[in-house]
């Protein structure tokens, strides 16, 4: 045991929040409030038979993160098949850049964003030609 199996991301505004992660990585949501007591809905985030894990949107339950502190937490990272398409999306439904994209020399293209709800992740585009 120990494998990463589910994850949350803590948001201000749900609405926001699904439209954003709905929008930019094409993730639908199942509302689990009943569940958890509070606004909390299950992020599928692709098909069961392919890599990866599904998580959830969960109600902060404090302060949202300040403009440039520093990551005190996880940062998920999200594979993706065209940085750039990605990266257009992010921008153009309310994130900003935190880390401009950059090489993994012979692996990948990877980059860091800030959601419409303050929170820090990742995209990650596999390119063996990436320098």
């Amino acid at each position: 045991m120990g494998r990463l199996v589910h994850f949350e991301i803590h948001v201000s505004d749900m609405e926001r929040a699904k439209k954003f992660y709905g929008e930019v990585f094409g993730w639908s949501f199942q509302d689990w409030s009943d569940y958890a007591g509070m606004p909390y809905f299950g992020a599928v985030t692709g098909n069961a038979d392919e890599p990866g894990i599904d998580g959830a949107l969960m109600q902060r339950q404090s302060a949202s993160p300040e403009s440039n502190q520093a990551l005190n937490g996880f940062a998920c990272t999200m594979g993706v098949e065209n940085y750039d398409v990605t990266e257009a999306k992010i921008i153009e439904n309310g994130g900003t850049v935190a880390m401009p994209k950059y090489a993994l020399p012979g692996m990948a293209w990877q980059g860091y964003y800030i959601d419409t709800e303050g929170n820090i992740f990742g995209i990650h585009q596999p390119d063996k030609n990436a320098k």
